[in-house]
């Protein structure tokens, strides 16, 4: 005869979910493409810095290199916000490099538009997501 008053799931089940296995945090060597990335990002951010101090662009280009190096760092945190920040970049990126193709015809801005578009299409895929913080 059960003694027990509230009938339910058997007894051998009773340890709670995360008491069986420790939760193992998302290691950052399992997704080697955001380290890629976030050099890119860094490499980014240093032209963006040579071009202001060379007189190229207007000193209020240094935001961009903040947010670049910014959304470099978070990626390598494996943080939720510095994808949607590169996400934006290399989205950004990617159509102006392919508008400065179509409008003068340079091959570097082909190279580098269909290379923001790769990155782009690795940072939406659902594993790259699926272990963020």
């Amino acid at each position: 005869m059960n003694t027990n008053a509230n009938p339910g799931p058997t007894d051998r089940n009773t340890s709670p979910l995360h008491a069986r296995g420790k939760w193992q945090q998302p290691s950052l060597l399992k997704l080697p493409g955001l380290i890629a990335i976030s050099l890119y990002m860094l490499l980014l951010s240093g032209s963006a810095i040579i071009a202001v101090v060379e007189g190229k662009y207007p000193p209020i280009y240094l935001i961009f290199a903040a947010l670049f190096i910014t959304g470099a760092l978070g990626l390598l945190l494996l943080l939720r916000w510095a994808w949607a920040l590169t996400l934006a970049a290399v989205a950004i990126l990617s159509g102006w490099s392919l508008w400065s193709f179509t409008s003068q015809h340079a091959a570097p801005a082909l190279v580098q538009g269909l290379l923001n578009l790769i990155i782009f299409l690795y940072l939406v895929r659902g594993d790259v997501r699926d272990k963020l913080k």
